[in-house]
């Protein structure tokens, strides 16, 4: 058995944590382009790009994230492409993100009054203009609160891509646990560092919703 004190526990956590919050913000960064993309698609009306995104968003939600995983480690294999833990997780986590922020931005427009739309389509602008100018900064005001919470989520969800031999914050600490059989404590300073990371989270959500709404009374 390996001797490890709490602050060399810590100090290896902290290093796997990096890639925890990298692969996070990967993640949700990426999921956001694609997703906005998506949404902008689903928007236009064009014949039967809604019902594509719609069954887009209807895999990634109605399949759990562990098999998405495996799909992108295996799957991309089979093109005879060489494959990477972080390759994989990456592209798995993306499109994970892109189909839920999908679904939360279009709800979030749906929110807008249709009155709005045709006050837009009055002044004689574009769609894209529209959605621009109109009803896109209403809408962010609504979504703030929903995009940053699936940010909590998406930092946890990077724990399942240990399972592919990713090393984040999670696969650290089962690596660790194994070397030091000490599992309860380990495992706690990972919980900790979890929610050292999603608490703060939490608190730019309350801040940025507050400061869209302005006070209320």
């Amino acid at each position: 058995m390996v001797e490890f004190s709490l602050w060399d526990i810590l100090r290896n956590l902290l290093m796997a944590a990096r890639w925890t919050v990298t692969l996070s913000l990967i993640a949700f960064i990426g999921g956001g382009l694609v997703g906005l993309v998506l949404l902008v698609l689903r928007l236009s009306g064009v014949r039967g790009v809604d019902r594509a995104v719609a069954g887009y968003v209807q895999v990634f939600q109605g399949t759990p994230l562990l098999m998405q995983l495996f799909l992108a480690y295996f799957g991309i294999a089979l093109f005879g492409i060489k494959t990477s833990p972080w390759t994989a997780a990456a592209v798995a986590l993306t499109l994970y993100t892109s189909a839920y922020l999908t679904e939360i931005w279009r709800g979030c427009v749906a929110a807008i009054p249709k009155g709005q739309w045709e006050a837009a389509q009055s002044l004689a602008l574009s769609f894209y203009e529209q959605l621009r100018h109109v009803v896109l900064p209403q809408a962010l005001r609504i979504a703030v609160p929903p995009t940053v919470g699936f940010l909590v989520q998406v930092i946890k969800g990077t724990a399942l891509a240990s399972v592919i031999g990713f090393v984040e914050l999670t696969k650290a600490g089962s690596m660790i646990s194994n070397a030091t059989y000490q599992p309860f404590l380990v495992y706690a300073c990972v919980a900790l560092l979890y929610f050292s990371l999603c608490f703060p989270v939490s608190l730019i959500a309350q801040s940025l919703e507050r400061k869209l709404h302005g006070p209320r009374r």
